[in-house]
């Protein structure tokens, strides 16, 4: 029997806290066939739509993000948290549930005009990659996709990102 993505995800009941069912993305790194099929399943997702540059979200952005763009033989381009990137940078900052977080993007990254995938693991209450994209756009470049492996549609993460073209692969009707 062919296996889905979610066979390889692991649920933690009650972690961090009381309520939460805690999808481990973890599990699928430790497994080769599983990680394998992650980008199997997000390379899919993105047959038929033509962009120019992959970016992914510190820090598992970058772990389904880079296999992406040698994939797809794309430039990759990093997203990180305040003070980490050495070239001069674009930055936004957006709240968190508790307080706020800046990121920043290396200000030659994106080209005006260019189509830009972005990438992440999880699509929650979507506020992290809504400012991925306004980093995207603050340099000219257009977000065409925005694609994760899992969402946790309990979040309405979706609803941050409605004016985006948004894609996961595994869905999780909970938080």
């Amino acid at each position: 029997m062919k296996k889905d993505v979610k066979d390889y995800i692991v649920t933690i009941p009650d972690f961090p806290e009381k309520g939460i069912m805690f999808r481990d993305v973890t599990s699928i790194l430790q497994d080769a066939d599983g990680f394998s099929l992650a980008i199997d399943e997000m390379a899919k997702k993105l047959e038929g739509i033509e962009f120019d540059v992959i970016a992914g979200a510190e820090s598992r952005g970058f772990i389904f993000g880079a296999p992406l763009a040698y994939r797809f033989h794309k430039p990759f381009v990093l997203i990180r948290k305040k003070g980490k990137l050495p070239r001069e940078t674009v930055s936004t900052t957006y709240d968190l549930e508790y307080g706020t977080a800046t990121i920043e993007l290396h200000k030659d990254a994106i080209k005006p005009g260019q189509k830009v995938v972005l990438v992440d693991d999880l699509i929650a209450t979507g506020g992290t990659v809504k400012a991925c994209a306004q980093l995207v756009e603050q340099l000219g470049g257009q977000v065409v996709e925005i694609l994760f492996l899992m969402e946790l549609a309990g979040l309405n993460g979706r609803k941050a990102l409605k004016d985006y073209h948004v894609e996961s692969v595994a869905v999780y009707e909970g938080k």
